[in-house]
């Protein structure tokens, strides 16, 4: 299954609730697998990013309902990018 590499900016809105309620976190995990996708892993993160998750999904077009579904909450604004495998990019990178 195609795996996804989501970045993470939580906004004014997002950071007060995770201050208030850090277990809202997994929470949001379930919802992402109620939307078709699964959470592989995930990182808090230092930098110009709040969260790395690793996403699995079966389709461009789940994770961007779900990129779309969490961000239209105004909690989190969110890069997706679609990752793939060193092995498979080598072999494509060969068959030309």
């Amino acid at each position: 299954m195609p795996v996804y590499v989501l970045l993470s900016t939580l906004t004014d809105e997002g950071r007060k609730t995770v201050k208030d309620r850090p277990e809202r976190i997994k929470e949001v995990n379930k919802e992402i697998e109620a939307l078709g996708a699964k959470v592989l892993s995930q990182y808090a993160v230092l930098g110009p990013y709040d969260f790395v998750n690793i996403v699995e999904a079966p389709d461009n077009k789940t994770i961007s309902r779900v990129s779309l579904e969490l961000g239209s909450r105004g909690t989190v604004q969110i890069t997706s990018l679609a990752a793939i495998p060193i092995d498979d990019f080598i072999k494509s990178m060969k068959k030309r």
